[in-house]
């Protein structure tokens, strides 16, 4: 949500509308922070250079921007010939 344009308080008000629980901007901030690096390395990674099979899906969420709107979330599921599965994408 932050990259996307919400801010830290907007995302608290979220959390909190949807699951009770409340956290302050600056909390919401360093678990932004956080988790922005597990993405990073997610995106960086390298992948298995063969799949017998390729998912593509995808799913619509209301996002937040100037309006509520729904956009379409993108994944790439890629299936090994093992049958282990490994998520190669996602994003909106």
């Amino acid at each position: 949500m932050y990259t996307k344009g919400i801010t830290t308080a907007e995302i608290a008000e979220l959390i909190e509308k949807m699951y009770g629980a409340h956290y302050s901007q600056a909390t919401v901030s360093n678990m932004t922070k956080a988790v922005n690096e597990q993405v990073q390395a997610f995106q960086q990674r390298r992948l298995a250079s063969q799949y017998v099979a390729i998912f593509l899906d995808a799913t619509y969420l209301p996002l937040k921007r100037d309006t509520v709107q729904k956009e379409a979330v993108h994944i790439a599921i890629g299936i090994r010939p093992d049958g282990t599965k490994e998520v190669l994408n996602g994003r909106l």
